[in-house]
């Protein structure tokens, strides 16, 4: 493992330690800071030449800040000459503008895409795009893992009775149905609709039965938690008798944590793709380590073994 880097920039350095610490290595050096004038240095303090170095720096906010970060030091790698760069991005910011719905707008999941390559990335390892599609933006290779195996192990010890499994949408019903599979528990599917460029989202109707029944809703992410609390409410007024809720990314923006201190949900597991501030922690939030599932999937890419034998 003597030819293995990991570094991080400033958006999760407590995932990236604890990533190092799966992998018995000490977590790499560098100096990355913004200037008075918000100019970000990057400065790389070992030798990295002919290293295969990964970069550990998820989309989160600030969003741009922690990208133009992650740009600047992946070109900082290419010029001290490492072997291979991977930038390992537990979540993809922008990615939910990955088409054009509307006339003349921009397909920013791309252009992220093309930015991270131009740079001098060789390769990506995320976790659960938004849209698988995403993995098509890239000239190189991507690797995206899923937390739904953690999440899903967990609710599994829960032991819930009369489960039902609901997706929040349509477009996340596949992932939905795996973990209902894993649990042994039906799967339902909300139908809405979202309300312009605006964090809205409007719900339609449930498809399935829930009546009776303990929900689990499944998600990608939970954002402004607008659309979970129109979820959770729907549901309850559909006979639900309980409501629980899991997504891979929190990331908790605007009235997120209030709207979820308020709501009847009664418990939302995450996984810690974003760092979760202390603030944020509430007893009804809980946020399970990704570390050992990223630590494994750099071992592998490093000595060459099967990533996708990871979920068999």
């Amino acid at each position: 493992m003597d030819e293995l880097k990991v570094f991080t920039g400033n958006a999760h350095p407590s995932l990236a330690k604890a990533i190092c610490e799966y992998l018995g290595i000490p977590l790499g050096k560098a100096e990355v800071f913004e200037f008075t004038n918000e100019n970000i240095f990057v400065r790389i303090l070992e030798n990295v030449r002919e290293r295969d170095v990964f970069v550990i720096q998820p989309l989160s906010t600030p969003v741009n800040k922690n990208l133009v970060e992650l740009l600047i030091m992946i070109d900082a790698f290419k010029r001290a000459s490492a072997g291979r760069i991977t930038p390992v991005i537990p979540y993809y910011g922008y990615s939910r503008t990955d088409k054009k719905d509307q006339p003349r707008v921009p397909i920013t999941a791309r252009l992220i895409a093309d930015l991270l390559t131009t740079a001098g990335a060789n390769r990506l390892l995320t976790i659960d795009l938004h849209a698988a599609q995403i993995q098509g933006f890239f000239n190189i290779p991507v690797d995206e893992l899923t937390a739904l195996f953690i999440l899903s192990d967990y609710w599994k010890k829960k032991k819930l009775n009369d489960l039902v499994v609901v997706a929040t949408d349509i477009g996340i019903s596949k992932r939905a149905r795996d973990v209902a599979e894993r649990l042994n528990a039906p799967l339902a599917i909300m139908e809405k609709r979202r309300i312009g460029n605006v964090d809205a989202t409007e719900t339609l109707n449930v498809i399935g039965d829930v009546e009776g029944m303990r929900a689990l809703t499944v998600d990608d992410e939970i954002d402004t938690a607008g659309s979970l609390i129109n979820t959770v409410n729907t549901l309850l007024e559909r006979g639900a008798t309980e409501v629980y809720a899991c997504c891979t990314h929190p990331v908790f923006s605007g009235p997120a944590i209030q709207r979820i201190a308020k709501s009847p949900v009664k418990e939302v597991v995450v996984a810690d793709t974003i760092p979760v501030a202390e603030n944020k922690k509430l007893d009804k939030i809980t946020v399970l380590p990704t570390a050992p599932l990223l630590g494994e999937a750099i071992h592998r890419i490093h000595t060459g073994l099967s990533v996708g034998a990871m979920f068999e």
